[in-house]
C-alpha cells in the first residue's frame, strides 16, 4: 500500500545510516553486542519496550495497540560472517576478517524502520507487534540463534500467532519479492569424513595408506550419489567444501578430513542422502586399506512457509508500488528461521538486491557483495504492512 511506503520513503535517509553504521561495526554470531546494545537503544527511542540477552545476545521489541487482535512477530539476523571484505563502498568494514556480507545490517535496519512506521501507528495498531532481533543465524555448526531464543520464550508472553521474515537476496532484481507457500529453503546437513590411513614417505607410497588419494576418489565417490543415487528431479546437492591433510610436500599423512554440506527439501532424501554418504565413506575407504570416521549434524531444517499466511503475503506485496512479487522454485540455501516456523505458523520471503547499474552483482557470501540501498524502504514498507494486517485479524 503506499501509505506504508511513503512512510518508509520518509526515513530512507535514517534506514542507509543505520545500515551503514552496522555494516562498519559487524559482530560475528553470538558475539553481537553492541549490535543489540544499539538496536535496543533504538527500540527505546521509539518508546518500545525491549527485553535483553534473550537466548544470548537477542533483543526483543514489544508493541501493543489498543485494541485487541493478533500477536506477529517479525524477525532481523544480526551476526556477520567470517569474511576480509573486499567491496569497493566508502563505509567498509572496520574489522580485519568481518563482514556483513550477507545483507543482515539491511536486515537490521528495515525491522528497525519497520517499528519506526508501526510505532507512530500504534493508535491505530490492533493486536500486537514483536520485533525479534535475532543472534547467529550464520552459525549453523553451532544450532544457530533462532533455537535459543524460542527456548528463552521469545514467541511467549504474549504468545505469537504468525511470524514473518525477510532477506535480502542477491539472486533476484532490486525491488523484487521472491517467495513461495511449502518449503522454501533447505534442510541443513554439515558433514565431516576423517579418514584413518598410514603415512609415511613421499617417494614411497606402496609403503603406506595414502588418505589423501583416498580423499581424492572419495570426493568423485560423493558427486555420485546427487547425479547418479537420487531422483534427479528432487533438489538437493553434496558439496565437499573443505580439504585438509598433510604438512609438507614430502611426506604422506596419516590422516585427511573433508568437510561438507548436504542440503533437500525433503526429509525422506535427507536420510538416504545421509546413510549413502556413510556407506560410500566406509566402502572406499576399506577398499584402499583405510577406515574413516562420519559426522554428519542436523543443523536446520527445511524452511516451510504455511500456504495460507504465503497467499496472503503474496496478495500484500503485491499492493505495493514500484516493486514485483514473483514465486520462486525451492531454494538450496538454509535458514534457522526454520524453527519458528515449525512452533508458528508465517511465511519467510526474499527481497531482490541485484542492481548491474550500480555494481550489486556479487552474491550473499561474497567479499565483494553490496546491496542496492534503494530497496530497503521497500524492506522496510513490506514488513510494517504485514504486521499491520495480520495483526488486525480478529483475535481468537
Amino acid at each position: 500500500m503506499s501509505l506504508f511506503l511513503d512512510e518508509a520513503l520518509a526515513i530512507e535517509d535514517k534506514l542507509v545510516s543505520i545500515r551503514r553504521k552496522i555494516h562498519t561495526d559487524p559482530e560475528l554470531a553470538f558475539h553481537e553486542q553492541d549490535t543489540a546494545k544499539f538496536v535496543s537503544q533504538w527500540l527505546d527511542r521509539l518508546g518500545i519496550s525491549a527485553a535483553t540477552r534473550v537466548g544470548g545476545t537477542g533483543v526483543v521489541g514489544v508493541l501493543k495497540g489498543p485494541k485487541a487482535g493478533r500477536v506477529v512477530a517479525l524477525r532481523a539476523d544480526m551476526d556477520a560472517l567470517p569474511l576480509r571484505e573486499l567491496s569497493d563502498v566508502n563505509f567498509r568494514s572496520r574489522k580485519e576478517g568481518v563482514m556483513h556480507a550477507c545483507g543482515h545490517d539491511a536486515h537490521i535496519a528495515m525491522l528497525l524502520g519497520a517499528a519506526m512506521i508501526l510505532a507512530k501507528r500504534q493508535d491505530k495498531l490492533r493486536g500486537t507487534v514483536k520485533f525479534l532481533f535475532q543472534p547467529a543465524e550464520e552459525a549453523a555448526e553451532k544450532g544457530g540463534g533462532a533455537m535459543p531464543m524460542i527456548l528463552a520464550g521469545a514467541l511467549e508472553n504474549p504468545k505469537v500467532d504468525y511470524v514473518l521474515g525477510l532477506h535480502i537476496f542477491a539472486n533476484y532484481p532490486s525491488r523484487t519479492f521472491a517467495l513461495r507457500p511449502g518449503p522454501l529453503m533447505a534442510a541443513s546437513c554439515p558433514f565431516k569424513i576423517r579418514i584413518l590411513g598410514r603415512g609415511g614417505h613421499g617417494s614411497s607410497p606402496h609403503q603406506t595408506v595414502d588418505p589423501v588419494f583416498i580423499a581424492a576418489q572419495l570426493i568423485t565417490a560423493l558427486q555420485g550419489i546427487r547425479a547418479r543415487m537420487v531422483d534427479p528431479v528432487e533438489p538437493s546437492v553434496v558439496s565437499v567444501c573443505s580439504v585438509h591433510s598433510g604438512t609438507r610436500n614430502n611426506i604422506i599423512p596419516d590422516d585427511a578430513i573433508l568437510e561438507g554440506t548436504m542440503r533437500t527439501v525433503n526429509e525422506a532424501t535427507k536420510r538416504r542422502i545421509s546413510s549413502l554418504i556413510r556407506g560410500i565413506s566406509d566402502s572406499v575407504c576399506k577398499a584402499f586399506g583405510a577406515r574413516c570416521e562420519v559426522e554428519i549434524k542436523d543443523a536446520y531444517p527445511v524452511t516451510v512457509n504455511d500456504p495460507g499466511v504465503e497467499a496472503e503475503v503474496f496478495r500484500l506485496l503485491r499492493s505495493i508500488p514500484g516493486t514485483k512479487t514473483i514465486e520462486v522454485p525451492p531454494l538450496l540455501v538454509a535458514e534457522d528461521f526454520s524453527f519458528f516456523l515449525q512452533k508458528v505458523p508465517g511465511t519467510y520471503y526474499f527481497l531482490g538486491t541485484r542492481n548491474e547499474k550500480k555494481g550489486c552483482v556479487n552474491p550473499n557470501h561474497s567479499a565483494r557483495f553490496k546491496i542496492d540501498e534503494d530497496v530497503m524502504k521497500y524492506g522496510s514498507a513490506s514488513l510494517a504492512l504485514l504486521a499491520f494486517e495480520f495483526a488486525g485479524r480478529s483475535a481468537r
